[in-house]
C-alpha cells in the first residue's frame, strides 16, 4: 500500500506543478490606429480632375463613283457623320496625388496628367484650384504638379522606403472610381517587384485595396510617412494586387523636376541581362548573381573602359548586383560624369574596371542552304548559314551569317524561347562565321554538358540563352 501510495502522491505533485506553470503566450501585432491616421493624413491627399481636347479626325475626300441619290442622301444624312462638321471634345480623367510641401507642390503618376490640357486639383476641404504641371518622367511614371494657396498646405512627410519590412502595415489614401478620400489597408506583401512596366521597376507590393483613380496616390506606413506612390494593379481572380513606387527612388526625381523640369540619367551603353542557374554555370560563378553583359555599344562609356559581352557584373559601384534587374537602377541614378568602379568577372578571374558615365540621350536605356546541323539535336535547334534567299524568307536584313532555322518542339533550346530567325552570334564562348566552325564546337558538346549562344533577335535584341544538352 505505501508504494501505491507513493506513486499516487508523486502523480498528484506533478500534475500540480503542471497546472500552476504560467502558460506561454505570443504578443499579437498591433494594428496602427487607422482612424487617427486617415484623420491625419486625409487633408495631404488630392483629387485631380484632367480635362483633354481631342479634335475630330480629318477629313479626305476620294474621288467616287456616285449614284444621283447618293448626294440627297448625304445632304440630308450624312452631314451628321461627317467628320469637317464635328466638333473638338473634352474627355476628363480622374487620379490621385498628394501634398509634399507647404508651397503647393504636389506628387503624381505621369499617367495620370499625360496629355492633359488642363488641370484640376480638388483639396480634401471641397476648395479647387489649376494645377501646373512642373516636370514629368515617363519612364518613372512621375508628374510634379504646382498649386497656388494663399495660405500654408498641409503635407505628407516622405519616409524610408528601404527601411521598409514585408508584413508591415500600410494605409492608402486616394479617389477610385472617383469615390474622393477612400481609405484602405493592408500589408507589405513583397518589394523589389519587376511587372514589366519600364526599365526601373522596383515596386512594392501590397494587398491594400488600389483600383483605378487610386493612381498617383500615397502609400503610407505605420507612422503616417509615404513610403510608396500607388501606381499599378494587377486585376483578377476577383482581388486585385496593388504595386508602389518606393518613395526613395522617386526623391532624387522630384528634386531634379522642381529644379529643371526633366530628369538626368547616366548612362554605360551596355545590354544585359539577369543570370540564370545554367548561365552562372556556363562561365564557371558559383551563384546566379550577377547581371551578365550581352552586347557593348561602340563608343560609349563601356567600351571605352574595355568591357565587352560574356563579362558578368558582380558589383556597382560598391553595390553588389544581386538581381540583374537592379543594374539599370543603379545607372540611371548615378551622377552624370562619375568615376564608378564595377567588379566583374571574366574568363574564370575577378577584375575591376573604372567607367565614366556619361548622359542617357532619349531613346537610350543596354554552308549551303538547307543543310542542317546533325550534332545539335543534343540541344533541339537547327541552324545554316544565311544567304540572301533564306534572309529574304526569314524578313532578315543580314545575308551573312548564321540563322535559326527551326526549334524542336519541347526541346531545351525551345523552352529558352530561341526561335526561327534568331541570328547565332555566340556558342560557348567562340564566333563562328560559318556552319563548319559551329558543327566543331557542337561536336563537342556531351550529354548534361550546358551550352551557351549568344543570339540576335530579328528585332536587334540580343541575349544569352544557356540550356542542357540532352
Amino acid at each position: 500500500m505505501s508504494k501505491r501510495f507513493e506513486l499516487f502522491r508523486f502523480i498528484t505533485l506533478a500534475l500540480a506543478m503542471v497546472l500552476t506553470v504560467p502558460a506561454i503566450t505570443l504578443a499579437k501585432p498591433v494594428a496602427p490606429d487607422f482612424v487617427v491616421l486617415s484623420k491625419k493624413l486625409t487633408p495631404t491627399v488630392v483629387n485631380i480632375r484632367t480635362v483633354k481636347v481631342v479634335k475630330p479626325r480629318r477629313y479626305s475626300q476620294r474621288p467616287q463613283f456616285q449614284n444621283p441619290f447618293d448626294d440627297l442622301f448625304n445632304e440630308f444624312f450624312g452631314r451628321f457623320n461627317d467628320p469637317r462638321q464635328q466638333r473638338p471634345r473634352k474627355e476628363q480623367g480622374l487620379g490621385t496625388g498628394f501634398i509634399i510641401n507647404t508651397e503647393g507642390y504636389i506628387l503624381t503618376n505621369n499617367h495620370v496628367i499625360s496629355g492633359a490640357d488642363e488641370v484640376m486639383v480638388k483639396l480634401s476641404d471641397g476648395r479647387e484650384m489649376k494645377g501646373e504641371i512642373k516636370g514629368k518622367d515617363e519612364k518613372l511614371d512621375l508628374a510634379l504638379i504646382k498649386v497656388n494657396s494663399s495660405t500654408p498646405l498641409p503635407y505628407a512627410e516622405l519616409g524610408d522606403s528601404d527601411a521598409l519590412q514585408v508584413g508591415e502595415w500600410v494605409m492608402a489614401i486616394g479617389n477610385p472610381f472617383g469615390l474622393s478620400h477612400t481609405v484602405t489597408a493592408g500589408i507589405v506583401s513583397a518589394k523589389g517587384r519587376v511587372i514589366g512596366s519600364g526599365p526601373y521597376d522596383d515596386f512594392i507590393q501590397t494587398d491594400a485595396s488600389i483600383n483605378p483613380g487610386n493612381s498617383g496616390g500615397p502609400l503610407f506606413d505605420a507612422r503616417g510617412r509615404v513610403i510608396g506612390i500607388n501606381t499599378a494593379i494587377i486585376a483578377g481572380g476577383g482581388g486585385g494586387i496593388g504595386f508602389a513606387i518606393p518613395v526613395n527612388v522617386a526623391r532624387e526625381v522630384v528634386k531634379q523636376l522642381r529644379e529643371s523640369g526633366k530628369v538626368t540619367r547616366g548612362y554605360l551603353g551596355v545590354r544585359f541581362q539577369p543570370l540564370t542557374p545554367e548561365l552562372a554555370k556556363s562561365f564557371g560563378l558559383e551563384s546566379a548573381q550577377g547581371a551578365l553583359v550581352s552586347n557593348v555599344e561602340k563608343d560609349t562609356p563601356a567600351d571605352r573602359a574595355g568591357m565587352r559581352a560574356g563579362d558578368v557584373i558582380l558589383q556597382y559601384d560598391g553595390k553588389p548586383i544581386k538581381d540583374g534587374n537592379e543594374l539599370p537602377r543603379f545607372v540611371a541614378a548615378t551622377p552624370v560624369d562619375k568615376n564608378v568602379k564595377l567588379l566583374i568577372f571574366r574568363d574564370g578571374k575577378k577584375q575591376v574596371l573604372t567607367i565614366k558615365v556619361a548622359r542617357m540621350s532619349d531613346g537610350e536605356v543596354a554552308a549551303a542552304t538547307g543543310d542542317k546541323m546533325e550534332n545539335n539535336a543534343k540541344i533541339g535547334i537547327e541552324v545554316q548559314e544565311l544567304s540572301p534567299e533564306v534572309a529574304s524568307r526569314l524578313g532578315l536584313k543580314d545575308s551573312k551569317g548564321l540563322v535559326v532555322s527551326g526549334v524542336a518542339p519541347g526541346s531545351p533550346a525551345d523552352s529558352t524561347g530561341i526561335s526561327a530567325g534568331d541570328l547565332i552570334v555566340e556558342i560557348n564562348g567562340q564566333r563562328p562565321d560559318t556552319l563548319k566552325k559551329f558543327m566543331a564546337v557542337a561536336a563537342k558538346v556531351k550529354k548534361g554538358d550546358v551550352v551557351r549562344l549568344l543570339v540576335r533577335k530579328p528585332d536587334g535584341t540580343i541575349m544569352y540563352v544557356a540550356m542542357k544538352a540532352e
